[in-house]
């Protein structure tokens, strides 16, 4: 598959153009969830591993910058053990998401790290988000095992 040249030229640094904050969160939030009904977070999950797939990347300096350039927010890693890495994403984007009752709101970007830990690290990694309502952020731990090494 050829890869699309209005992703490439979106990710560049240089690139002014901006995103209505209301028309993101109007298709994440509700277009995107009405159309994938009760299997919005499985889907959500795959489809941040696929992109994940489609764009590897070598290392959390590429990780970040990629997270910035989708407007994902800011990724900061804030620890790594033998088994996990705790990551931390803050946006100005997703403040009404995390004070929301609702579940699974960063499955795109929970799918994303994953697959992009499974490739670095040639395990099968897997992570979970955990929203900070109080400081309008998430946290997510990725967890693998060395033994289910690719």
């Amino acid at each position: 598959m050829k890869e699309s040249t209005v992703v490439k030229e979106t990710t560049q640094p240089d690139d002014s153009r901006s995103v209505s904050i209301f028309g993101y969160e109007l298709i994440r939030e509700f277009v995107l969830p009405e159309i994938l009904g009760k299997d919005t977070p499985e889907i959500l999950y795959w489809a941040g591993k696929r992109l994940a797939r489609k764009y590897p990347l070598n290392g959390f300096d590429e990780l970040i910058d990629f997270f910035n350039n989708a407007s994902w927010g800011h990724l900061e890693v804030k620890a790594e053990l033998k088994d996990e890495i705790e990551f931390e994403l803050m946006s100005p984007l997703f403040v009404s998401r995390v004070k929301s009752k609702a579940e699974h709101f960063f499955q795109i970007e929970a799918g994303f790290l994953a697959q992009q830990i499974e490739l670095q690290k040639q395990v099968i990694a897997e992570t979970f988000e955990h929203p900070v309502k109080k400081a309008n952020k998430v946290k997510f731990t990725v967890k693998w095992d060395k033994k289910d090494s690719l």
